[in-house]
């Protein structure tokens, strides 16, 4: 097993208390989290499946951020086990950006919704769009069990923990 290093827990979020700032303020702190964790990471490790599912840390940020884009951008994802992949000419600091990339141009979208009960806009006619508060909820619910996977994939790479 490679060297721990350890870095300093951030805690959770005190945000206002509203029920659309503590959704936002928790999915803002998990998406920071799961970037930080995938940052740095080695490139060739970080695409290694590190569990007999396949499952990698690179994978797992691009997913997110497949997530992201069909949740608030409208992105019509056909095979969702294809994005658990990143190309393969893609760097860690590619699909990094990529991903904060994303939750900037989500969080645009997010910024002009006011109401949590309203369906999210997106430009998909092809199915309902759920509640802004369900997308929210789902989206804290998706984002937490991947950082909870890159944090145990993270530590086998190189020993890197905390959030």
């Amino acid at each position: 097993m490679p060297n721990t290093v350890r870095r300093r827990d951030t805690p959770p979020p005190r945000t206002g208390s509203s029920e659309a700032e503590v959704l936002r303020g928790f999915l803002g702190y998990l998406r920071a989290s799961v970037a930080a964790k995938v940052e740095g990471a080695p490139g060739p490790e970080a695409r290694t499946a590190a569990v007999p599912s396949g499952t990698n840390l690179l994978g797992l940020l691009n997913h997110l951020t497949s997530v992201e884009r069909s949740m608030f951008l409208g992105d019509n994802v056909t095979d969702w086990q294809a994005t658990f992949q990143a190309a393969p000419e893609h760097s860690v600091a590619d699909v990094v950006a990529r991903y904060r990339e994303t939750v900037e141009r989500a969080d645009d979208v997010l910024d002009g919704c006011t109401d949590l009960s309203a369906p999210v806009p997106r430009a998909r006619p092809d199915r309902p769009a759920p509640s802004i508060r369900w997308a929210l909820t789902h989206m804290i619910e998706e984002t937490g069990r991947h950082a909870g996977h890159a944090d145990i994939l993270r530590e086998l790479i190189d020993g890197t923990t905390g959030r």
